[in-house]
């Protein structure tokens, strides 16, 4: 057993053994690309699957923290444990998660059932840090029975938790805009659970009946129609039908075989981005013949489709 296997094998068991300090630096490890990382994502592949992912998305305000830690109240009083990576935009000046461990969350800083992490988008699109996917794994390892994913809350292009999560909540407010242009590109369709937040406020019941009725137009997704629910998070109204409906869902993806089904697609997304980011990595970092191939595109002797083409075929054949 190398330095490598040694080192990840002792944070991995540290961790699973209730280890805060083990499992956050295990979280940096696979954050920062550390091969540590790496050797404990290998170690503990055998051990996932066994946690509910939930992904919380919706734009800014609408109150994701707030809904999350009051959900996490209700899973703690049926005995459930629960981790959460909330990804934050990146600080321009330390490049780390702007608002830190999440304020509202702090409640739960002392409940040894309730693991709390802050990621930096670093530069991801689509409302994820690039290692998400990764560190959800290892909150799911370790042993929690919930990983909450909450995305960094950028709007309509939050659409790539939907491959990191189970279940995708879709939180929304009354007097963010018409609901119907919200739920626009890509969001509609990622959903499995809608939650009108704030329903304290006017038009709340408005903006519900509008999002049930795109979701009547779009019908049902792999035989499941997905809850529209009203909640008020900061009083707690509605969310224990959230949770509630959170375990339908998940009984219901079961059921079908839907639950396999998607975890499969997930490997699959996961063995392309490894591929692609070690692809992108050996071409900039260990091979010259892009920068020849850049200077012919350049000088107009051949186009970036042929570059592409053949560069590739002379990796493939120097393997």
């Amino acid at each position: 057993m190398g330095p490598v296997s040694g080192d990840a094998e002792r944070l991995l068991e540290q961790a699973r053994a209730g280890s805060v300090p083990a499992l956050a630096r295990l979280i940096s490890l696979v954050e920062d690309g550390d091969p540590r990382g790496q050797e404990a994502l290998r170690i503990l592949h055998p051990h996932t699957g066994r946690a509910h992912l939930i992904g919380v998305t919706g734009p800014p305000g609408a109150g994701k923290s707030t809904l999350v830690d009051a959900l996490i109240r209700r899973v703690r009083a049926r005995g459930q444990t629960v981790a959460v990576a909330a990804v934050d935009p990146t600080s321009p000046f330390t490049g780390g998660a702007v608002l830190g461990d999440r304020i509202r969350m702090q409640d739960h800083a002392t409940d040894p059932g309730v693991f709390i992490r802050s990621m930096a988008t670093r530069g991801g699109l689509g409302g994820l840090a690039p290692a998400t996917a990764d560190v959800a794994k290892v909150l799911d390892a370790v042993g929690y029975d919930l990983v909450v994913i909450e995305t960094v809350g950028t709007g309509q292009a939050e659409v790539d938790v939907v491959g990191a999560a189970d279940t995708v909540v879709i939180v929304l407010v009354p007097g963010l805009g018409d609901a119907v242009q919200t739920l626009k590109a890509g969001i509609l369709e990622i959903g499995d659970v809608f939650v009108v937040n704030k329903a304290d406020r006017p038009d709340a019941d408005r903006t519900a009946t509008e999002i049930r009725m795109m979701l009547g137009m779009a019908g049902p997704r792999d035989g499941w129609f997905p809850p529209v629910l009203l909640t008020v998070a900061t009083t707690g109204q509605g969310v224990d039908e959230v949770r509630a409906a959170l375990e339908e869902h998940r009984q219901f993806l079961r059921s079908r075989g839907l639950l396999e089904r998607r975890r499969r697609q997930r490997h699959r997304a996961d063995i392309l981005r490894i591929l692609e980011a070690r692809l992108r990595r050996r071409i900039l970092e260990g091979d010259r013949r892009l920068e020849e191939f850049v200077e012919k595109v350049a000088a107009g002797e051949m186009d970036p489709y042929t570059a592409a083409e053949r560069l590739m075929a002379q990796i493939g054949s120097a393997r």
